[in-house]
C-alpha cells in the first residue's frame, strides 16, 4: 500500500486510515446537513450533534497517533485524570475519603511510566494488585470505619475504569512485540480506536432504525437486542477491511472485531448503570452532544485491556 503523503513520517496504512476516517466524517456531516434540510426530525437533529463531537473526537485520537509518543503518553494520562475527576466529582465521598484521592491521582503517572518503560508485568499488577491493597489501607489509616466498605469499591472501580483500561492505549504505542516484525503499535491503536468508535455508531444506527426488543431496559432504554446484534455484526464486517492495520488473518480479524464490539457495549452498559445510580444523564458536559470525557471513553476502557491481551497472545502465538 503506497503512501498518501511521501513528506509525512508515518506508514502508509495509517495514512490511508485517517484519510479514511475523513472522509467518512465529510461524507456524514453533509448527508445529515442535506437531510435536515429536507426532512428535519429529531433524529437528525441528533445525529447531526453526534457527528460534530465525533469530529472533535476523532480529531484527537488522530492527533495522538501521528505526534512523538512522549505527547501522546501526556495526552492518555491527562485524559484519565479527566476521567477520574469526572468520577470523584460525582461521587458522595466521606470527609475523610478525600485525602486518599490524592494517591488514586498519583497512580496515573505511575502505570503510564510503566507503560512508557515497557515494564509489562508491573504495568499489569500495579492498579489491581498493588493499588487494590493500598487503597484500601490508606482508608483504614483514616480512622473513620463507617461506610468504609462503600469507598473501599469505589476507588479501586474508578481506577480500572479511568486508569488502568485505558492505560493500555498508551501500551501498544512502545511495546516491543507490537513494534517488529512488521507490526506497528500506532497503526494498531488506530484500528482498536476506529474499531471502537464504529461499533458505537453502529449500535446507535441499528438500534434507531430498527430497535423494538430492549436489551436493558431498567438500566439502559435504549439499548435493544438489534441494535446490539447489528452493531457486533457490522463491526466484524468493517474490522475485516481495516485489517491491513494489524497483522491478523481473516478469521483473527473477525472474531477480535466481534470481541470489541461486545466488549464495547459492556463498558456502555456499565457506565449507563453507574449515571443511573448517581442520577444523572451525562457525567459532565465537556463534550457538547456527547455529554462528559468518560460518556465517550467508556466503551475504550472495556476494549483497550481485552484487545491488547488478545494481540500479544496471538502474536506470540505465530
Amino acid at each position: 500500500m503506497n503512501k498518501i503523503f511521501n513528506s509525512i513520517d508515518l506508514i502508509p496504512e495509517i495514512q490511508w486510515v485517517i484519510a479514511i476516517i475523513l472522509m467518512i466524517l465529510v461524507i456524514a456531516t453533509t448527508l445529515f446537513w442535506i437531510w435536515g434540510m429536507i426532512k428535519p426530525s429529531k433524529l437528525v437533529d441528533e445525529m447531526q450533534i453526534r457527528t460534530r463531537s465525533w469530529w472533535i473526537m476523532c480529531s484527537i485520537f488522530v492527533f495522538a497517533s501521528v505526534v512523538d509518543p512522549v505527547i501522546t503518553y501526556l495526552a492518555l494520562g491527562f485524559l484519565s485524570f479527566l476521567t477520574l475527576r469526572e468520577i470523584y466529582s460525582l461521587l458522595s465521598l466521606r470527609e475523610t475519603d478525600r485525602s486518599v484521592l490524592f494517591f488514586c491521582y498519583l497512580s496515573i503517572p505511575i502505570q503510564y511510566f510503566l507503560a512508557f518503560k515497557g515494564y509489562y508485568t508491573l504495568f499489569l499488577i500495579f492498579i489491581p494488585v498493588f493499588m487494590f491493597i493500598i487503597i484500601p489501607f490508606l482508608l483504614v489509616l483514616t480512622g473513620e470505619t463507617k461506610d468504609i466498605i462503600r469507598t473501599m469499591c469505589i476507588l479501586p472501580t474508578s481506577l480500572m475504569l479511568g486508569v488502568f483500561g485505558i492505560s493500555h492505549l498508551a501500551l501498544l504505542i512502545n511495546f516491543p512485540e507490537m513494534n517488529s516484525n512488521g507490526v506497528s503499535g500506532k497503526a494498531l491503536l488506530l484500528f482498536l480506536i476506529f474499531i471502537t468508535e464504529a461499533n458505537d455508531i453502529m449500535q446507535f444506527v441499528w438500534g434507531k432504525i430498527f430497535g423494538k426488543h430492549k436489551i436493558l431496559p431498567k438500566v439502559s432504554p435504549n439499548k435493544t437486542w438489534e441494535g446490539f446484534i447489528g452493531g457486533v455484526i457490522s463491526t466484524a464486517i468493517i474490522g475485516y477491511f481495516m485489517g491491513f492495520l494489524t497483522p491478523l488473518n481473516s478469521w483473527q480479524l473477525i472474531l477480535l472485531s466481534g470481541s470489541i464490539a461486545i466488549f464495547g457495549f459492556m463498558g456502555d452498559a456499565i457506565m449507563s448503570a453507574v449515571k443511573r445510580d448517581f442520577g444523572v444523564k451525562d457525567m459532565s458536559n465537556a463534550i457538547p452532544g456527547h455529554g462528559g470525557i468518560l460518556d465517550r471513553v467508556d466503551s475504550l476502557s472495556t476494549t483497550a485491556s481485552p484487545f491488547f491481551h488478545m494481540i500479544y497472545f496471538i502474536i506470540l502465538s505465530a
